[in-house]
């Protein structure tokens, strides 16, 4: 087994495809959904699997997977995997515009695995105060939001399937969970090649304050201004306002115009089996086992200070260090 530290912002989607030059035969990864991201980046398309054990701010992949609230309890759950290959999203033409983020992921077609988001929730990762996000986590979102209210959000035109919409906040999604504790995508599930996209109408940001008790409620879906639709592809025009952010995975990409479809069969994923019994419509093969030896490596955010080591072999051991 091979530890690699991540060494800033991007980096870790060459690491991910330089374990797979070498020939790696499984990939963990050891960080938040952006790191995740990035890993994912670097093998798309490959057959290889990848772990993950969460090490982030709102986890929300592991979550979504329920693979447990730490790296430990995701390691001991490891062994117990399948393999499934999912669908993935894919976003072109977003541009960084005068964001000052210049790493080339930021101007490249970028898959995702959990979710884009387009107007409030992107401007409030585009704004985040990073400093808060390392002291508060989570709260650092909710301090972020709540500083949109009395402000004007920007609307703009989504395309799908020859629909056209007006919204403020946009979520083309890939799970259910959104942020570790809500659900917005209220029916989605990783193992359907076809996104969940949930459109919120209207400028008037305290408008947002309503929208949010309806998701805190799980009642958003009968909200006048709220519309949830199935498919495999949107697109969002260039809007009369520029300044219309963009994020994957949690992580800000740029701003608008931009499109969106799915990839599928795009990347193999390690899946409890409690997960994969909760959602009735899986695609593909049966599930393959995880329980053989493979050559990994351990891909860890530079964030994290404590590292755990995956010694796959007839069995998994997990060794803290």
């Amino acid at each position: 087994m091979e530890s690699i530290p991540t060494t800033g912002r991007g980096t870790a989607t060459g690491i991910a495809r330089d374990a797979l030059e070498r020939g790696a035969d499984l990939i963990l990864v050891a960080g938040g959904d952006g790191t995740i991201n990035e890993v994912v980046n670097g093998m798309v398309h490959s057959e290889v699997p990848l772990g993950i054990l969460p090490a982030g701010t709102a986890n929300v992949l592991a979550t979504e997977l329920g693979a447990g609230k730490t790296m430990e309890q995701a390691a001991e759950a490891l062994m117990d995997c399948t393999q499934e290959r999912i669908a993935l999203g894919l976003l072109y033409g977003a541009t960084t515009g005068g964001s000052g983020l210049d790493h080339e992921l930021l101007d490249a077609p970028r898959y995702f695995l959990l979710m884009a988001g387009v107007g409030l929730d992107a401007e409030i990762v585009y704004d985040l105060n990073l400093r808060w996000k390392d002291r508060l986590g989570k709260a650092a979102y909710w301090i972020a939001g709540f500083r949109k209210l009395g402000r004007r959000l920007p609307e703009f035109t989504v395309e799908v399937e020859g629909q056209v919409f007006r919204a403020g906040f946009a979520l083309v999604g890939r799970v259910r969970n959104y942020g570790g504790d809500l659900e917005i995508a209220p029916t989605i599930s990783l193992f359907e090649d076809e996104f969940e996209i949930v459109l919120f109408e209207g400028e008037n940001s305290f408008r947002y304050l309503k929208y949010m008790i309806g998701i805190g409620t799980g009642r958003h879906q009968d909200m006048r201004g709220v519309s949830i639709l199935r498919a495999r592809s949107c697109i969002f025009p260039a809007p009369a306002d520029p300044r219309v952010h963009v994020q994957v995975d949690g992580e800000y990409i740029g701003t608008l115009p931009a499109r969106v479809e799915i990839v599928p069969r795009a990347l193999t994923l390690l899946v409890p089996p409690n997960f994969r019994a909760s959602r009735l419509q899986s695609v593909g093969t049966p599930a393959k086992p995880v329980m053989r030896s493979f050559r990994s490596i351990f891909t860890t955010s530079r964030a994290n200070t404590k590292l755990i080591r995956i010694s796959v072999a007839p069995c998994w051991n997990a060794v803290m260090s």
